[in-house]
């Protein structure tokens, strides 16, 4: 049994969920934290933010976020694809 808190919404339920039992989770106020905790232990993703460099601007660094989630063991490539990456200023939102 796996305990965890739920990051879904700021509730921050704690859940319990069963490995052995199909990851029956438990402690979760809504349907959503029961979809999250069976990922959080079967397939873990995060949505990546970070900052890239920018030449010309007003601000040395730009904030960006991945579109959706990201595979929790990809995060370390990802960020070394983005340490590669230098924009010019003018930077669009989007």
């Amino acid at each position: 049994m796996k305990e965890l808190t739920c990051i879904v919404c700021p509730k921050g339920c704690r859940l319990r969920v069963d490995e052995e039992n199909g990851f029956t989770v438990t402690g979760n106020a809504c349907p959503r934290g029961a979809e999250y905790g069976r990922a959080e232990l079967t397939n873990p993703t995060r949505v990546l933010t970070s900052t890239v460099c920018v030449s010309g601007g007003a601000h040395p660094r730009c904030p960006v976020k991945t579109d959706g989630p990201l595979p929790k063991g990809k995060l370390f490539e990802a960020m070394a694809l983005l340490d590669g990456i230098r924009l010019k200023a003018p930077v669009s939102l989007g």
